[in-house]
């Protein structure tokens, strides 16, 4: 069946409606509160005009009839509202990057053509700066938050336009076709939107299968599911303007669990996250990769902590070396550790799950529904035991493609032996288990003397080195190789274990044609917020 996110969450809260939703600070929403609040903003949208101009059945995959709400906050209970009142309002919700600058909000807001804009009162100044050159941005929504800035000319409080409007559900015609739309990175070019059908990302990332499970039939097994909820308690790490962060919350708030937020969100706080598990008794936190799991190992080596709620570390995003998994079980014996992969273009594909005791590894997935490998000329699906590196692609449930350009939706989204699959640019081989080898993006590849050495097998090498706190690789221009592989790397305080140890151990994992021509040493590798590396950052680095 397909179904919608109004109808989902309606159901949920109404059958939990005194349930803590959301914690942030010192706000607890309940499950009836977040749906009334939800319903409010809807309300706001739609007396301001937004509406659909055409339904799905009349529109190319890359075209939207849809008008667009951009979320431009840091993480709370507004993201989680902001997203669920625009789709309660049949508007089309899409994520902000807050790091961008003006020209980058300036491409953002134009590509998107977003006509109503959510944000912080913090971003106030990069907003005002932009508008003008924005005539379809009409619709402005501030948040108050602690930069205590006015509201922008046109603009209203968002507090004071819920309590303003009706709490009841709109009336309009809410479809499973209704878009969610997700901004990509940018890390490895311009960010493009991601048109998905809302009933498709429901299934494919957020609570419409439950992992290890099928698809739900009906709202009452959905419904259902909520009854074991009330146990899980999740922290979220991650910034909500990325994808993973925004799966994991709905699909929390579609088990009936609570999503919990670090009182500090405008950057990780080991210590101040550590201290919300231990309040908040959780039962999952949500990380991204060694860019989170570092630093919060680093704070619960310092003690003090009572962590003994914690059975369950999602991660994904990024990778999560073999190492820092290691680690983490010792921290936390009774837990699992759970590694996922997917993309803005596929929702969650596969996952590899660790615990005290267990083979641990990094890289090596267990494909979850409609993940595959592609052959490299994209002509067939391989199968476990194919000796070919080809594509990790996803059937079934996938996006409708990228919006507002044709070309790259083609491209990205192709159809082989009838079949339409999404094939973002990952290498991955099948291994003769059944299990999927992800060797990492494309675009990120380094060509050297004929050989494609992927970047992130490199890291993964580095990283066994107990001097290296954080590493990325880059290729630069080389006379004799053509490209050759250049490590960028953050040194633990107080270590200086030199290039020759770093070769030595790096050798262990990796065949010597990838190992490094070259080191640059920095004070601090450049991640964005949700931890995932900036490669052009890193290129800019090795070619200096």
């Amino acid at each position: 069946m397909d179904f919608h996110f109004p109808e989902v969450h309606e159901a949920i809260a109404a059958a939990i409606p005194d349930r803590e939703a959301i914690v942030f600070r010192d706000r607890r929403i309940s499950y009836a509160q977040l749906a009334e609040r939800s319903r409010r903003l809807a309300g706001v949208l739609l007396s301001r005009g937004l509406h659909v101009s055409q339904e799905r059945a009349e529109l190319a995959p890359h075209e939207s009839g849809q008008d667009h709400l951009a979320i431009y906050l840091h993480n709370g209970n507004e993201y989680l509202e902001g997203m669920l009142g625009a789709f309660k309002a049949r508007v089309a919700p899409l994520n902000v990057n807050y790091r961008y600058v003006e020209e980058e909000l300036l491409y953002l807001f134009d590509n998107s053509r977003a006509r109503a804009l959510l944000y912080h009162a913090e971003f106030a100044p990069r907003v005002a700066a932009v508008r003008r050159k924005l005539p379809q941005l009409e619709v402005l929504i501030q948040v108050a938050d602690e930069s205590g800035n006015a509201l922008l000319p046109g603009a209203v409080d968002y507090e004071e336009a819920l309590a303003a409007a009706s709490p009841a559900l709109p009336d309009v015609a809410h479809s499973p076709d209704d878009l969610y739309i997700l901004y990509t990175g940018g890390t490895t070019g311009m960010p493009k939107g991601v048109l998905w059908r809302s009933a498709d990302i429901f299934v494919a990332a957020m609570g419409g299968r439950p992992l290890g499970g099928t698809e739900h039939e009906s709202l009452e097994t959905i419904v259902a599911g909520t009854a074991l909820g009330g146990a899980m308690r999740s922290v979220m790490g991650p910034p909500l303007m990325h994808g993973a962060a925004q799966w994991v919350s709905f699909l929390m708030l579609t088990s009936g669990a609570t999503v919990i937020f670090p009182d500090v969100v405008k950057k990780l706080d080991p210590a101040d996250f550590l201290a919300v598990i231990e309040r908040e008794k959780a039962v999952a936190i949500t990380i991204v990769g060694d860019a989170f799991a570092r630093p919060l190992l680093d704070e619960m080596a310092r003690g003090g902590r009572d962590l003994s709620s914690l059975r369950i570390v999602g991660s994904g995003g990024a990778p999560l070396s073999t190492a820092n998994k290691r680690a983490l079980l010792e921290h936390l014996p009774e837990a699992t550790v759970i590694d996922g992969i997917g993309s803005s273009e596929t929702g969650t594909q596969a996952t590899n799950p660790s615990s005290k005791g267990s083979e641990i590894s990094t890289g090596d997935f267990t494909p979850g529904p409609g993940a595959c490998v592609l052959s490299a000329e994209l002509d067939r699906v391989l199968e476990p035991g194919d000796d070919e590196m080809g594509w990790f692609a996803q059937r079934g449930r996938v996006p409708l493609g990228y919006l507002g350009d044709p070309e790259k939706t083609a491209k990205t989204f192709p159809e082989v032996d009838g079949t339409r699959f999404s094939v973002p640019g990952d290498r991955a081989r099948y291994r003769a288990d059944g299990s999927i080898d992800v060797l990492g993006r494309d675009s990120v590849t380094i060509n050297s003397g004929g050989e494609k050495i992927f970047a992130e097998e490199v890291e993964h090498a580095l990283k066994q080195h107990p001097g290296v706190y954080d590493v990325v690789v880059a290729g630069r221009p080389s006379e004799r190789w053509g490209e050759e592989v250049v490590a960028i790397v953050q040194l633990r305080e107080g270590e200086q274990p030199g290039d020759p140890a770093l070769l030595a151990e790096a050798g262990k994992h990796v065949a010597r044609y990838k190992l490094p021509k070259a080191f640059v040493y920095c004070e601090r590798v450049e991640r964005s917020p949700s931890g995932k590396p900036d490669y052009r950052w890193a290129r800019e680095q090795v070619r200096s």
